[in-house]
């Protein structure tokens, strides 16, 4: 029987594009050269930040509520803080939640206000989060929230105990649904007529870093500040 040969000088298949799936409600409609499809823009921005806004339904009107969050990259979740008496806690897992990050890096001043605006780094995330209330994914969950905002802490400090377990839910979210957007550089308007009226334009930045940490006015005398902490306080993001 004849067996057909692969020829050896066909070009092999392209490997398919690995990002973001688009979806209807993260299509880039509007200044889609702004948008990004990368994983790795996605995870950048959620490694940048600790604080997030999660969009619900309670009781037929929409309520955002800032919370901390985590993430654990390797199982792509993310893991939000809450109680369990929190309404929007309890009502997110009946349906699709809308969780944002955003970060500022700028003011854009331009020549004429219409032109002004504002770099910054955004995601979106939807998805239909678990409640998590008891077991080792809930310790999991705390461990990820709690060394995404202070690495080391985890480990220095007292672990929950079981009435605070029962005290403390997290939501986790799926990250296969996100969107990506970011806007950076100086004003558009230097190229047009408006360049000509001799105003000042250009970029304010605004950073954001921890300063030195300040101990609590009740600690013990004689308890040194741990290396972690220490290390934050430095000023650079020691964050993974």
């Amino acid at each position: 029987m004849d067996v057909q040969q692969p020829d050896q000088h066909a070009r092999p298949e392209p490997a398919a594009p690995v990002g973001l799936a688009v979806t209807e409600r993260t299509r880039h409609r509007r200044l889609r050269e702004q948008g990004s499809t990368r994983v790795e823009d996605l995870d950048a921005i959620l490694k940048a930040g600790f604080v997030c806004h999660l969009g619900v339904v309670v009781d037929g009107t929409p309520m955002v509520v800032p919370t901390v969050y985590g993430v654990d990259f390797a199982t792509r979740t993310l893991f939000l803080h809450g109680s369990v008496a929190s309404r929007s806690i309890v009502a997110a897992p009946r349906a699709t939640v809308c969780v944002t990050v955003t970060h500022i890096d700028g003011l854009v001043l331009a020549r004429s206000v219409f032109e002004h605006g504002v770099n910054y780094r955004s995601a979106m995330v939807y998805a239909v989060p678990r409640l998590i209330t008891e077991g080792d994914e809930l310790l999991h969950g705390l461990r990820v929230l709690t060394e995404h905002c202070a690495p080391g802490q985890w480990d220095y400090a007292r672990r929950p105990n079981s009435r605070e377990l029962a005290a403390t839910s997290l939501l986790a979210l799926s990250l296969e649904e996100a969107s990506v957007k970011t806007a950076s550089g100086p004003p558009e308007d230097g190229q047009g007529p408006d360049g000509e009226l001799g105003l000042w334009a250009g970029v304010v930045p605004l950073h954001s870093h921890f300063g030195p940490p300040e101990p609590d006015p009740a600690l013990a005398a004689g308890i040194a500040m741990p290396g972690h902490v220490a290390l934050l306080g430095t000023g650079r993001d020691t964050r993974p």
